[in-house]
């Protein structure tokens, strides 16, 4: 176990049967709140971008709300812009949309409509990847607006939901798997 993975042990917490019997939530407010917690993050995403030749992109997208956090951060850090996939209703202006199928129901991501020239090299970024309907849903939108999604980055894994199968021929990279 590297010591970025034994951080991210130390700094988030399970929840269990949150928000439904069952589940066990992935809370990484306490990480969030450690002065050196974006900081690691951050390093360590750079580091495996790196490592896998994925760290050439334009811009960094991040989908609502807990990769917000960590993908603005990341764009921040590489001096680039930082493009938000939100939930339905929260963008003003013309936006793209897709509605997605969850395990409970269904749920529509918006994109605002020049948020993405034709041909960017984006880099989508969220905190979990478990099932991959949302990542799924957020590479569809942002193909969708003319963008060329290169990876996913990810926080954590919840590799036996089998998300990253989903995702097809979208590489994948997480700093954790649980």
């Amino acid at each position: 176990m590297t010591e970025l993975e034994s951080f991210l042990d130390e700094h988030i917490r399970v929840i269990v049967d949150w928000p439904t019997a069952g589940v066990h939530f992935r809370d990484i407010n306490p990480l969030l709140a450690h002065p050196l917690g974006i900081g690691n993050v951050v390093d360590g995403m750079n580091a495996a971008l790196l490592a896998a030749a994925l760290d050439d992109f334009d811009v960094v997208a991040g989908i609502e709300a807990r990769g917000f956090m960590l993908g603005a951060a990341l764009a921040a850090a590489r001096g680039i812009g930082f493009i938000p996939v939100r939930k339905q209703g929260k963008l003003p202006g013309q936006v793209h949309a897709v509605t997605y199928d969850l395990e409970y129901g269904s749920a529509t991501l918006e994109l605002q409509i020049d948020a993405v020239r034709p041909g960017q090299r984006v880099l989508l970024v969220d905190d979990v990847l478990a099932t991959g309907g949302t990542a799924g849903a957020a590479s569809a939108l942002l193909t969708t607006a003319g963008g060329n999604v290169v990876a996913l980055m990810a926080l954590l894994e919840i590799s036996v939901l089998g998300g990253r199968s989903r995702l097809m021929d979208l590489p994948v990279l997480a700093l954790r798997a649980v």
